[in-house]
């Protein structure tokens, strides 16, 4: 799987250290920044997109 260049996720706030970087491609990838070692979750784009819809429209 190709990757896109990870970037940190503008849902990620201020300075407690709790913060995701996305990796935006075929399918989306979501790591936590403190851990980059263990990995990552993986959901296809579209699953992404509903899920950040969901959030921004406050069902979630």
């Amino acid at each position: 799987m190709i990757r896109s260049q990870w970037h940190k996720s503008s849902y990620s706030g201020g300075s407690t250290g709790a913060c995701v970087e996305v990796s935006e491609g075929q399918t989306t990838a979501v790591r936590d920044t403190q851990h980059r070692d263990h990995g990552h979750l993986a959901f296809p784009s579209a699953e992404w997109t509903a899920f950040l819809t969901s959030v921004k429209d406050r069902h979630l």
